[in-house]
């Protein structure tokens, strides 16, 4: 089902981008299971460049049970930019999430201005994907946007259609915030760009409700492993005090 928002993605990064490859643990990089009915396939992809630190997404494929697709793009400490989030999600054909925004790493007016307030236009052209649902894990407002799309959905046309074409948008948008930010360079704003990227991964690791979903298809220690070794690296497992890890 999300193929083409994944080619799509690719084929964006290495046209603008400096791309070099970022190794993933042995084991998490391919991971396939016979344990449902459908077997399943998970793979991700990892890159670096310039701009962007870590540019991770992965697709999880059940066949007609289940379809995932999800990046992260993270920038480079030098840069206050937001993170890219892309979470879109398909348990059959008509039980279909679409989560899309421009995670921003603090709240401030000047920052939701300068990162924030852009994305109003493109919003406003995909109302039908702001559905304002309730949020079951997160908090909405830290580390969301007011502009995000958040939908749920029960059509796969409407998912080739105006999802996709909402996507673009979305990501063209990015591309020209990354281009045009500027680097900072005093060693104490690149230290809090550190702290709220490394306290995002925390925050998202410790509520992400796709872990679950992961354990059931491959069990909970490669799903484990995949939390903190992949997604969210800069996270530690609950039960590990930082002097532990």
């Amino acid at each position: 089902m999300y193929q083409p928002f994944l080619d799509y993605l690719e084929k964006e990064l290495f046209k603008r981008f400096d791309l070099s490859s970022q190794p993933i643990p042995p084991g998490l990089e391919r991971q396939v299971s016979d344990r449902a009915k459908h077997r399943s396939i998970i793979q991700s992809w990892c890159y670096q460049c310039p701009e962007l630190r870590k540019i991770r997404y992965t697709y999880m494929d059940v066949g007609p049970v289940s379809q995932v697709f999800n990046s992260v793009m993270y920038p480079s400490h030098c840069y206050d930019l937001p993170l890219l989030g892309i979470d879109f999600l398909a348990f059959g054909k008509k039980k279909i999430l679409v989560v899309l925004d421009f995670q921003p790493l603090f709240r401030d007016e000047a920052y939701q201005e300068k990162y924030i307030e852009p994305m109003r236009a493109i919003r406003d052209r995909y109302q039908d994907l702001a559905q304002n649902l309730e949020m079951k894990f997160y908090d909405a407002n830290q580390y969301f946007s007011k502009y995000l799309l958040f939908a749920k959905i029960d059509s796969l046309e409407t998912v080739q259609t105006e999802v996709f074409e909402a996507y673009k948008d979305y990501l063209a948008l990015y591309w020209q915030m990354v281009e045009q930010a500027e680097p900072l360079t005093e060693p104490e704003d690149i230290q809090r760009i550190v702290k709220a990227q490394k306290d995002y991964d925390q925050y998202s690791a410790d509520r992400d409700p796709a872990h679950g979903l992961f354990s059931s298809y491959f069990g909970s220690e490669w799903a484990e492993r995949f939390l903190y070794e992949f997604l969210f690296e800069d996270a530690m497992p609950l039960a590990v005090s930082p002097s532990q890890k």
